[in-house]
């Protein structure tokens, strides 16, 4: 059921000792086994928060231009219209990407959606690195 899914997501979070050693293309298909399991009724948890979970696992494992367009139309759904981790996520693909201009946006939409001081400064530095001209992809 979608507690085993969720039980087998942290234990591959748990299982690696850094990022890069997070077996990511199985994180992502058991974000489709728990998305399944969300639209069939048999998890509470938001399946647009499934989906946004499910597109990072993606980059992490197939790169941006793969995970782009599922945030983009999760961004477009206006279903985490109010979830500054969409903009977020949306702000660290597009950087990736090196549409500076639209990552810039998307960080200032994220900082406008959250009240969180740690949160906030971590924002406030993707905007200024990306103001200074500062590229790159990872958080």
């Amino acid at each position: 059921g979608p507690y085993q899914v969720q039980a087998a997501i942290a234990a591959l979070h748990a299982r690696a000792t850094t990022p890069d050693e997070t077996d990511w293309p199985q994180i992502a298909g058991l974000y489709a086994a728990l998305l399944h399991f969300a639209r069939d009724g048999a998890t509470e948890q938001a399946t647009p928060i499934i989906e946004l979970n499910q597109a990072v696992a993606i980059w992490k494992a197939d790169g941006p231009e793969r995970a782009l367009p599922l945030v983009q139309r999760l961004a477009d759904s206006g279903r985490l219209a109010s979830y500054h981790m969409l903009y977020a996520t949306l702000g660290h693909l597009t950087r990736a990407l090196g549409r500076v201009n639209d990552a810039k946006a998307a960080f200032e939409r994220a900082l406008e959606l959250t009240d969180n001081s740690s949160e906030r400064r971590f924002l406030e530095g993707q905007i200024r690195d990306l103001t200074n001209g500062a590229a790159g992809g990872e958080p």
